[in-house]
């Protein structure tokens, strides 16, 4: 069976794509907030799905609540294909309440109000895939009473509820991986530092410990060789080598020039320099928000202020400056960002 696993980007969201990487090891996960973002999810989920007509295919929502325009259309696109000879399964698992209409009626729309979806999802392998072997459950049941416990609020279980606590912090801070140009190694990162803190979820005041371990935790992970250095050093060079694995795809060019283009990286001081220092043949940097704010970097061989200038009719100096594209679309594919950007620098 191949699974295909769309989920929230919060706690719980992460926590639903714990339990069913534990179970299936393999498949293609995205996660996505409400709105755009699951339009496009869903979409890119189903032009994926086209490629294994020949395969068992489940697709599973969770922790995300559909419109009922949007589960009207995923049952047609669902029905279509299955018409047209694929094997597939859709099920969603939600808890919002705003889910009602859907679930009231579509039969693979699944809701329950008492439960968080990790909490849901765990329970749905157990009835459907026969759970879990018994030493993986002794460390995976109580991480999820954990997340049941801070999501739904049940602050009378006051040992689950405050160690979920520290997991909710946890999840929502872990920034150091962009979950735009690298989704798959962000999800990777947060479900790691889930899975390190089950060794102190059984112990006196765990999660006071997991919070002063946690600084810890994600030096463990972003350190690429033996030596020890700052949060935010590790996090530069950790992001120039992903940077580094992946710059064919990200580069765009101006004027015979090369630069690495981002989306949604945030704070760029320190990664850019970092980048354009260990890529000598890189000349500059561009980093574009979600609401099409633009970073601009350079090494002194092009003059980003009038890059920036000439784009979006920004400024600042000769190697850093900034701007803002009043035309830019919000998207989650990088591809068109890239697309628009390039097309923007062939004309200047």
């Amino acid at each position: 069976m191949t699974l295909f696993h769309i989920s929230h980007t919060d706690l719980d969201g992460y926590g639903c794509h714990l339990i069913t990487k534990e179970y299936f090891k393999e498949g293609f996960f995205f996660n996505a907030n409400y709105g755009l973002e699951v339009k496009l999810s869903i979409k890119k989920v189903l032009e994926k799905i086209e490629e294994f007509k020949d395969e068992e295919i489940l697709f599973l929502i969770s922790d995300l609540n559909l419109t009922f325009q949007e589960s009207k259309d995923l049952d047609k696109s669902i029905n279509d294909l299955i018409e047209n000879g694929f094997n597939i399964k859709l099920q969603v698992l939600d808890h919002h309440a705003s889910g009602q209409k859907s679930a009231d009626k579509f039969h693979w729309y699944y809701l329950d109000t008492t439960r968080c979806a990790t909490k849901i999802v765990y329970d749905y392998m157990f009835e459907e895939y026969n759970g879990f072997e018994l030493e993986t459950d002794q460390w995976l049941n109580p991480l999820v009473n954990a997340i049941n416990a801070i999501d739904i609020w049940l602050d009378n279980e006051v040992k689950n509820f405050e160690f979920g606590k520290v997991l909710l912090m946890m999840v929502s801070k872990a920034r150091e991986i962009n979950n735009s140009l690298f989704p798959n190694l962000n999800r990777d990162y947060r479900i790691y530092l889930l899975k390190q803190s089950i060794m102190y979820i059984n112990e006196k005041d765990g999660n006071i410990k997991l919070d002063n371990n946690l600084h810890f935790l994600k030096k463990e992970f972003l350190r690429l060789d033996d030596k020890d250095d700052t949060l935010d050093n590790l996090s530069a060079k950790y992001l120039v080598k992903t940077l580094d694995d992946v710059k064919d795809d990200l580069t765009v060019t101006y004027k015979g020039h090369k630069g690495l283009l981002t989306y949604t990286l945030g704070s760029i001081s320190i990664p850019a320099n970092a980048f354009l220092k260990a890529n000598p043949d890189y000349d500059f940097f561009i980093d574009v928000g979600r609401k099409g704010n633009a970073s601009f970097r350079a090494d002194g061989k092009v003059d980003v202020s009038v890059m920036a200038a000439k784009l979006a009719k920004g400024g600042g100096h000769v190697n850093a400056s900034g701007a803002k594209f009043d035309d830019f679309k919000e998207t989650i594919h990088y591809e068109e960002i890239k697309n628009y950007v390039q097309r923007k620098l062939d004309k200047i």
